[in-house]
C-alpha cells in the first residue's frame, strides 16, 4: 500500500511539472514585444496560359463575348520569424504588387498562424493577375507613369506576361502589412520586398 501511494505521488509530481513546463513564463507585453522579421523568400508562377488579350468585338466559339484576357497566378511566399520568448499569432497580411514600378494590384490575404516562441514559418500567398485587371490598372491610376516613360500599356503587358515564367522583370511588394498578435498586444508590422533580388 505504502509502495503505491509513493508511486501515485510520484507520477503526480511528474504529470504536475510536465503541465507546467507547458505553460511560458515570458508573458507578452508592450515592453517585451519585438515586431517579427519579414522577409520575402521568392515568387512562383502558379498558373500560366501565356499572353492574349480579347475585345468584346471578337465573337468567341462558345460564350459570350466580353474583354478578358490571360490570366497569371504568381504566388509569393514570404519567411516570418518570431523573435519573441512566446508564440504570435499572424491575423492579416496584405501588400501591393508592382511590376517595374507600376502599381497593378492589391492582395488581401486572411490568415490565422501561430508562430512559436523563436522559430520562422513559411506563408505562401497567392496572388491572381489577368491582362483585363492589368490593362485597366495601366490606363487609370498609372497612365501618368506610363506617359512619363513614353510607355504603351500593350508593349508593359506583353513585355510582362511573356517575361513572368523567367522573371524578367522586377516585381515588388510594397505598401505591405502584417498584423501580428500576442495576448492583448495588437501590432501591425509594415514590410516590402522586391524580386528577384
Amino acid at each position: 500500500m505504502q509502495k503505491h501511494a509513493h508511486l501515485t505521488t510520484v507520477l503526480s509530481i511528474l504529470i504536475l511539472a510536465a503541465i507546467s513546463g507547458c505553460v511560458s513564463v515570458n508573458k507578452p507585453d508592450e515592453n517585451n514585444f519585438r515586431d517579427p522579421l519579414i522577409g520575402l523568400d521568392y515568387v512562383e508562377v502558379s498558373y500560366y496560359a501565356g499572353f492574349y488579350y480579347f475585345s468584346k468585338d471578337v465573337e468567341p466559339t462558345r460564350g459570350a463575348a466580353d474583354n478578358y484576357g490571360a490570366p497569371l497566378l504568381m504566388t509569393f511566399v514570404y519567411k516570418i520569424h518570431n523573435p519573441n520568448l512566446y508564440p504570435i499569432m499572424l491575423d492579416g497580411f496584405s501588400f501591393a504588387v508592382k511590376f517595374e514600378g507600376f502599381k497593378i494590384n492589391n492582395v488581401m490575404y486572411p490568415v490565422a498562424m501561430w508562430i512559436p516562441e523563436g522559430k520562422t514559418n513559411l506563408l505562401r500567398v497567392p496572388a491572381m493577375f489577368d491582362t483585363r485587371q492589368t490593362l485597366l490598372a495601366l490606363i487609370m491610376p498609372e497612365a501618368g507613369k506610363l506617359k512619363a516613360k513614353n510607355m504603351s500599356p500593350w508593349t508593359a503587358l506583353e513585355k510582362w506576361w511573356t517575361g513572368a515564367p523567367d522573371f524578367s522583370f522586377p516585381i515588388s511588394a510594397t505598401e505591405g502589412s502584417a498584423v501580428f498578435r500576442a495576448g492583448h498586444i495588437k501590432r501591425a508590422v509594415p514590410f516590402a520586398a522586391r524580386y528577384p533580388k
